[in-house]
């Protein structure tokens, strides 16, 4: 039995999942890995069940009906999560961006006393490889327009590159959470703040994907940018629902 789960989400990860998988399974300490898969075409699913007979107490899928977003992915995986009772929940991208080898840094740093540990490309200036100029300046720029808004003093808000505590996830009303695409990042980490859990970061280089396509597009990006606003205003009349 293993104290962590890192949930990667997946839809035609084909070229990827098998090499982040044994990534993650080399590492000097125990971690399960859950694949939730968005019925990709191209056979990552089927990959994951034929690593399942290697893996058969570290590895597990649960495959979705359709593409249905990021969030509500992870929204998934995080229930699955804490119905197995694991104590520390990891999401991270299956594209090689995060590193696995800092799945033990976020770690440690979980298991010192922080409630939620981000990932952060930002805590120490950009620490960003292989993006090109105009989508380091829009991340950077989210990120600041974020922090404004909100009024969170976390350097990177969108990181995908997350660890909680199951207590956080377990007393944030996951049924409520609206955002599907990246600004869904966003929410959870606003909603972890506004019940003032300990938010830590931890300083990571992340790396652009080198095979596969990315998922951005412009509506996840007017996603976050317009939705965060409402998000806010929200929070100050529903708070409890948050």
């Amino acid at each position: 039995m293993s104290d962590s789960l890192v949930i990667i989400p997946t839809y035609n990860e084909i070229e990827n999942i098998e090499a982040i998988i044994r990534a993650v399974f080399v590492l000097n300490k125990k971690f399960h890995v859950l694949i939730v898969d968005d019925n990709s075409p191209d056979g990552t699913s089927a990959k994951v069940e034929e690593l399942q007979q290697e893996f058969p107490e570290q590895l597990f899928l649960e495959v979705r009906k359709e593409k249905s977003g990021l969030g509500t992915a992870y929204i998934h995986g995080f229930k699955w999560a804490i119905e197995r009772k694991y104590d520390y929940i990891f999401e991270m991208d299956a594209d090689f961006s995060h590193n696995p080898e800092d799945l033990l840094r976020l770690y440690r740093a979980c298991a010192n006393g922080a409630d939620v540990v981000v990932g952060s490309r930002y805590k120490k200036g950009v620490n960003v490889v292989d993006w090109p100029l105009q989508r380091v300046l829009l991340s950077y720029g989210a990120s600041f327009y974020v922090k404004m808004i909100t009024g969170m003093r976390v350097h990177d808000p969108t990181a995908g590159f997350v660890v909680y505590r199951r207590h956080v996830l377990e007393n944030i009303n996951l049924d409520s959470v609206r955002f599907v695409g990246y600004a869904f990042q966003i929410e959870m980490k606003f909603r972890a703040y506004l019940k003032n859990y300990k938010i830590e970061e931890v300083s990571i280089i992340f790396r652009d994907r080198v095979r596969g396509k990315s998922k951005m597009s412009g509506s996840i990006i007017k996603e976050a940018i317009f939705g965060v606003f409402m998000m806010k205003i929200r929070s100050m009349f529903q708070k409890s629902r948050f």
